[in-house]
């Protein structure tokens, strides 16, 4: 029992270590990120680009077959991390530059620029998403299309239904 007690305390430390050291590394990285040619609003509408693509990464990481061997389950899984870090990164780099809630120090003031860059990564994302969305539906939309008059042309011969059933 005081193991387990332990080894809650020594990894609450650690995660609220490691949530400081990342909290201070963005502080440090988005003056930096705004200040790049462009501006706020580009780096934002890149950043949403970058969260976008890292989402549909993960998804198409997540959705694969799991009786593989065991060196491509771990690259899977690796993928799988890289892709949820371009997905969730973006966005808690940004949120990190807003100011903090009940804080007066300097460590959690405004950085100028970050509220217009988190504006154009909000706007960036839900529009690349949306149409990645939209082009991806239509695709599949149109792919259920073609196979549905494929089986309506092999049942007019004759032989749709052993051949559906084959397939499925």
């Amino acid at each position: 029992m005081v193991g387990v007690i332990l080894g809650l305390v020594v990894g609450m430390g650690v995660i609220l270590l490691v949530m400081g050291l990342l909290k201070r590394f963005a502080r440090e990285a988005v003056p930096t990120l705004v200040d790049l040619p462009g501006g706020a609003w580009l780096v934002g509408g890149g950043l949403g680009v970058v969260t976008v693509l890292g989402v549909a990464g993960w998804l198409r990481c997540t959705s694969g077959v799991s009786d593989r061997a065991r060196l491509a389950r771990g690259l899977q899984a690796v993928g799988t991390a890289v892709c949820c870090a371009a997905a969730f990164g973006p966005f808690f780099l940004l949120l990190s530059g807003l100011p903090g809630r009940n804080c007066r120090s300097e460590s959690c003031a405004y950085i100028p620029g970050t509220g217009s860059a988190f504006l154009a990564y909000v706007l960036s994302a839900g529009l690349v998403g949306w149409s990645v969305h939209h082009w991806t539906s239509a695709r599949a939309a149109e792919q259920a299309a073609l196979e549905r008059e494929q089986v309506r042309r092999l049942r007019k011969k004759g032989k749709g239904k052993s051949r559906a059933a084959r397939r499925r």
